[in-house]
């Protein structure tokens, strides 16, 4: 570490009260900006908010790092959407409020039960990289990479490994500031944050030298391959089935000739059909009959509330966006990506692409916006001038996904991680939830990739799966946010027993 490196910026602590029913928890908050090092230089200030309860055996209460994905995307989402103690006030079943946006107390707060640290990865929210005032480049790099001088320097924190780096760097320092290495330890993140659990499932404890008691995945991304489907990727469009069959479902749209008004066996047939029947479909390509090719179409068709000339059109492929525009096109109406069960008015019902924005994730930036900034700068009393990036697009177009040879068939992953973390430690327990309605991280894939992880039957049970009514955010439906507390509750009980 330098001995001349530069104070952070000034930070805030504040005392605050949650109430709850049955019971008040006194709490400290404190919102700084911690230090980041390069080769013993100061690279980097991580912006982060640590609630910690006053109780008296502090050092022994669960101590849970939160972080959101993107890439590009700040902490608020988990922040202020479900475990802080405040959150958004939402409308029924997450649909979105008129503005202005409400803020109140936090029910569901994990605070209840660990001390929780937002994180900031660089680029998002508060965090930024630091000036360089030597520059590393002389001017024959610069001539021999014109590019390279007008980058941000955050470039250097856009890409996996870094990136990764950062946060066992920032949770070791932590750790040691606060002196809670002896603390049970938990991780928890959404989306590509769900990646970097993985991911940090074992680098923390391979590298670092952090034991976790839990590893917590979000909508996760875990194996890119099923992101994208093709002509000769397949798994993809299996994957999506179940998720379209839910939104069908809501929204009445689904033809199947099963139990009526059965969600859950609704969602059991589009998950057999997916597995049994299309994925051998697809692979079988031009070797299908033809009437074995209608059949399957017309089972599709039925399940996901298409009509069957468009699933013939689409072989069976059906994208996510098509979906979205299709499923209600006779009223006008487009629902949403990140959340199947919202919908919003087509702007653009004659174009032939569909032109308009996603009701869901560019509804949501309003709320988390006006949130986190009227939380942060009124309640918390940080004072900054820095604009609070909650997605910053910049950093997403910018990211690096190449991790020097762990590409597997041009795909990056990380369950082999996820995997070998299980192993490393046999009590860590780890648990993936997902949103039904979600278009863009579809539940099944991931119960598609437990069921291909080989877990050893010893520590099969460590790994739980638990899926809700709603969408990428399915906290921001009350009752599943409810029901998702309890669940949380009894796992970290198991964890730390």
């Amino acid at each position: 570490m330098s001995d001349n490196a530069p104070s952070p910026r000034k930070g805030s602590t504040t005392e605050h009260t949650l109430s709850l029913p049955d019971r008040q928890i006194h709490y400290t908050a404190t919102a700084e900006w911690q230090i980041l090092y390069e080769r013993e230089k100061p690279a980097a200030e991580m912006f982060h908010v640590a609630y910690l309860a006053k109780e008296r055996e502090a050092s022994s209460r669960p101590l849970t790092f939160v972080f959101n994905g993107g890439p590009g995307a700040a902490s608020a989402y988990l922040h202020m959407g479900a475990l802080g103690p405040k959150r958004i006030y939402f409308g029924q079943n997450g649909t979105l409020p008129k503005p202005p946006v409400r803020v109140v107390d936090n029910l569901e707060s994990w605070l209840s039960f660990t001390d929780l640290v937002f994180i900031d990865p660089v680029g998002t929210g508060f965090s930024r990289s630091l000036t360089d005032d030597k520059k590393s480049q002389d001017k024959s790099d610069e001539k021999a990479n014109p590019d390279e001088k007008d980058k941000p320097r955050e470039v250097e924190f856009w890409e996996v490994e870094r990136d990764l780096k950062s946060l066992g760097e920032f949770i070791q320092r932590f750790l040691s500031r606060h002196n809670r290495w002896l603390s049970p330890i938990f991780i928890a993140g959404e989306s590509y944050g769900g990646f970097r659990v993985a991911k940090l499932a074992r680098k923390l404890q391979q590298e670092f030298g952090v034991g976790l008691s839990g590893a917590i995945l979000i909508s996760p991304a875990l194996e890119f391959s099923l992101l994208d489907g093709s002509d000769y990727n397949l798994t993809s469009w299996a994957t999506l089935v179940p998720s379209f069959a839910a939104a069908a479902a809501h929204h009445n749209r689904a033809r199947w000739a099963g139990e009526p008004n059965n969600f859950q066996a609704h969602l059991t047939a589009a998950e057999q059909f997916a597995r049994k029947t299309l994925i051998p479909l697809l692979a079988m390509g031009d070797a299908v009959t033809p009437d074995e090719r209608q059949t399957a179409y017309q089972q599709l068709a039925d399940l996901i509330g298409l009509p069957l000339s468009l699933v013939e059109k689409q072989a069976g492929r059906v994208r996510i966006e098509i979906f979205a525009r299709e499923l209600l096109r006779d009223q006008q109406k487009i629902v949403g990506l990140y959340d199947a069960s919202i919908t919003a008015i087509d702007p653009f019902p004659d174009r032939q692409i569909y032109e308009g924005i996603d009701p869901t994730l560019d509804g949501l930036d309003r709320l988390f916006t006006g949130a986190i900034n009227s939380h942060l700068r009124d309640t918390l009393k940080v004072e900054t001038d820095l604009t609070y990036h909650l997605l910053n697009l910049e950093t997403f177009k910018a990211w690096k996904f190449d991790l020097k040879g762990e590409l597997r068939m041009g795909f990056i992953g990380a369950v082999d991680d996820l995997r070998v973390g299980m192993t490393l430690n046999p009590y860590m327990q780890v648990y993936i939830t997902h949103g039904f309605f979600d278009l863009v991280t579809p539940y099944f894939a991931s119960n598609h990739l437990a069921d291909l992880m080989k877990l050893n039957p010893e520590i099969r049970p460590n790994l739980t799966l638990k899926h809700f009514r709603g969408g990428h955010m399915f906290y921001t439906w009350d009752d599943s946010r409810q029901q998702w507390l309890a669940e949380i509750r009894t796992l970290y009980q198991k964890a730390i027993a």
